[in-house]
């Protein structure tokens, strides 16, 4: 198979795995805007503090794929059961910070101004998924394990049987029935933890009976902490985590910052963030295979076809960023009816899916740029870049132009000044890593 079909098909695999668990959002965000408008807030403002902690954490774990890729290309199936064994204490050390976070949301609460009113259910939401944080973590250990062993179909079936799971329960512990009280949205909290569990479980399964991972020796002995190794993936591994939290905190404290606007605002700024969201997985699917291709033939010492890999997973997440892009601007208000009976909610969301439409664009061209400079162990970089576009150009300017005003901009307490700073933001941020890639992948000199 040729190196382009052999990206796509990894792409598409790890695209339907992605989908999976991103319906459990859709499947979340449906279900308890059906059962009540509070129920939908206080699910927007959970899952962005959740989605905050875990996307962070799963960055830093996710790193580890270009490490493991160059392993594989290097035929030293060996080192990569070691480096897995030792990457499982900087996983302890991830779950243990992320569940500390979750259990303690009143600070951030307060700073971002939530309704008293929402509090109470957005607390219990996050205690739930606290005890959920741990297998997720490990399930993302297997998958980015499996990927870079260029088998990503066993985490996508996996990913797509416990869709059978999360949407029943969901809709089971949200609205009550058979001796179980209607729980809201902490009821899509319960779902999620029963189904992280089972893939988990399923996981670990997989590793002790499938001949793939035989090779790796996984299930020797505990070493005892090797901190230079776990230092050596720390150095990759955390500034790719803060680059992945600036990114998805410049999304998600959107959220708290525009609950203060009321339920209205906030149920149609959560239906913008899980379509954008969704779109998403299709460049991070790219990105993935981009780079576990990219890491692999580095490590077998090829560096034309590593050039070659970069540049068709960039090409085909703007073909693809262009294409979505498009398809959401024109079905705009029939989407966002989807989500939503409200004739109000529909109307407010159709107007911020023209910004989502950007965002899109050039969240496409950004996520394969960063997923393949960190095969080049370009981690820092984009991490400034993202501090101060994302967070200073895109959600900060957009709260001044939202609550304080700017010159002859009169404050507008709307959920759109924020998306669309933050969309222009990206696109300034998608510029600067072409560049960046461009430079990393060219020639070197002899």
């Amino acid at each position: 198979m040729s190196e382009r079909g052999t990206l796509i098909r990894h792409a598409l695999t790890v695209l339907a795995g992605q989908l999976a668990v991103m319906a459990f959002g859709v499947t979340d965000t449906i279900v308890a805007g059906r059962h009540s408008e509070a129920s939908l807030a206080a699910l927007s403002i959970g899952s962005a503090i959740f989605v905050s902690v875990y996307v962070a954490l799963m960055g830093v774990l996710q790193a580890l794929l270009p490490v493991w890729a160059e392993q594989r290309g290097a035929k030293a199936p060996a080192r990569m059961g070691a480096s897995f064994r030792q990457a499982l204490y900087l996983c302890a050390m991830a779950s243990a910070l992320g569940m500390a976070l979750l259990l303690s949301p009143a600070a951030v609460l307060e700073w971002t101004s939530v309704p008293p009113a929402l509090r109470t259910p957005v607390t219990q939401y996050l205690a739930v998924l606290a005890l959920a944080l741990p297998p997720a973590l490990l399930f993302r250990m297997f998958s980015t394990l499996t990927q870079a062993l260029g088998h990503p179909q066993l985490v996508t079936w996996l990913q797509l049987a416990s869709l059978f799971i999360k949407l029943p329960l969901s809709v089971w512990f949200t609205f009550g029935g058979a001796g179980v009280p209607s729980l809201g949205a902490v009821g899509c909290a319960w779902a999620t933890l029963a189904v992280n569990y089972a893939m988990l479980g399923l996981g670990v399964w997989l590793l002790r009976t499938q001949e793939l991972y035989g090779p790796l020796r996984i299930w020797q002995r505990m070493e005892r902490p090797d901190w230079r190794q776990i230092g050596a993936l720390a150095r990759l591994g955390i500034p790719a985590g803060l680059a992945v939290t600036v990114e998805v905190t410049s999304f998600t404290l959107m959220a708290l910052f525009i609950a203060r606007q009321g339920m209205l605002a906030s149920a149609s700024h959560q239906i913008a963030a899980n379509l954008a969201a969704v779109l998403y997985m299709v460049p991070l699917s790219l990105a993935i295979a981009a780079s576990a291709r990219v890491g692999f033939w580095r490590g077998a010492g090829d560096d034309d076809r590593a050039r070659a890999a970069a540049w068709m997973g960039f090409r085909l997440a703007a073909l693809m960023g262009i294409g979505l892009s498009a398809l959401l601007f024109i079905a705009r208000g029939r989407i966002a009816a989807v989500y939503s009976p409200q004739a109000e909610v529909i109307a407010l969301t159709a107007q911020l899916l023209v910004w989502v439409a950007l965002y899109h664009l050039a969240d496409a061209v950004q996520t394969v740029c960063v997923f393949v400079l960190r095969c080049y162990r370009i981690t820092v970089a984009p991490l400034l870049v993202y501090g101060v576009l994302l967070w200073g150009g895109g959600l900060g300017l957009g709260y001044v132009l939202a609550y304080r005003g700017l010159g002859a901009w009169a404050p507008r307490p709307s959920p759109a000044p924020f998306w669309a700073t933050s969309a222009l933001a990206l696109a300034v941020t998608a510029v600067f890593f072409t560049g960046m890639l461009r430079r990393a992948v060219r020639p070197q000199p002899r």
